[in-house]
């Protein structure tokens, strides 16, 4: 009886033993460190926005797509924007345009905002251009009384969300009286405008 009581525990103990050391690898390999981390399903990843900066005035070269394209009593120029930094950057909406005189003052009132195109992020590469239709309105049609025709002698841009200008040299006849409306520019477009092409 003795024997077979002894025999009992060994076998009991073997057993014991055997059993802990099977479940120690697999309670190591859940815990390492402590409580097993939950699985999660991977983030989806969002899309930056814009991953280049604004086009600030001194990355951009302004001028203006010669001959416009006449109807009647108006002229369609292209203004184009040109991205001569040295990387990417970008354009988004209106700029601000206004006549000026030969003393460096404004002549009238800024140009009006046409929203027949929609308004989009134009991303221009090194060298690359965008273009803003601007139109010019002849001044013969408005009263002189309310226009009080004058020369211009250049352009004052405001490239889309800065607040420095650029002058572009153009001669064309102006208002000097805030009243008639005789320009008026389309939002920022990805690519050269064409004179006489382009909308």
């Amino acid at each position: 009886m003795q024997f077979t009581t002894r025999a009992v525990r060994r076998g009991l103990a073997a057993f014991a033993i055997t059993g802990a050391a099977v479940l120690v690898p697999t309670v190591a390999l859940a815990a390492p460190g402590g409580p097993a981390a939950p699985i999660r399903p991977a983030a989806a990843v969002q899309p930056a926005a814009s991953a280049a900066p604004r086009c600030a005035t001194g990355a951009l070269t302004v001028w203006l797509g010669i001959p416009g394209d006449g109807t009647a009593g108006s002229t369609f120029f292209q203004l184009e924007l040109s991205n001569t930094s040295g990387r990417a950057c970008t354009l988004y909406g209106f700029p601000g345009v206004s006549a000026i005189g030969p003393g460096g003052h404004q002549l009238g009132r800024a140009a009006a905002r046409d929203h027949a195109d929609p308004v989009r992020l134009v991303t221009l590469r090194r060298g690359a251009t965008a273009h803003v239709l601007l139109r010019i309105v002849d001044v013969a049609n408005f009263p002189a009384a309310s226009c009080d025709p004058a020369s211009a002698v250049a352009l004052r841009v405001y490239p889309p969300n800065d607040r420095r200008p650029v002058q572009v040299p153009f001669s064309f006849q102006a208002c000097r009286k805030s009243g008639p409306v005789f320009l008026d520019v389309r939002t920022t477009v990805g690519g050269a405008g064409i004179p006489g092409f382009s909308g």
